[in-house]
């Protein structure tokens, strides 16, 4: 069956779903790898660090997958 997107609608790549999970999940993983292997961190530092890690992830997705994801004319 094959489906058909809708005027105006991205197309999204497995990749593309692939890298935004990765983005997504990155800021839990660095911070339980940070207090597992240096100490515990407090819950300002752990927001403040996600924040940044996200916005940066979120920043490198865009810049690589803008020109792969634009809408279908």
């Amino acid at each position: 069956m094959k489906s058909t997107r809708k005027r105006g609608e991205p197309i999204y790549l497995r990749r593309h779903m692939i890298a935004l999970g990765v983005a997504v999940g990155l800021p839990v993983v660095l911070v339980q790898l940070y207090k597992l292997c240096v100490g515990s961190v407090s819950f300002g530092m752990q927001m403040g660090f996600a924040m940044i890690v996200s916005v940066l992830a979120g920043l490198v997705l865009y810049f690589l997958y803008r020109s792969s994801a634009q809408s279908q004319p």
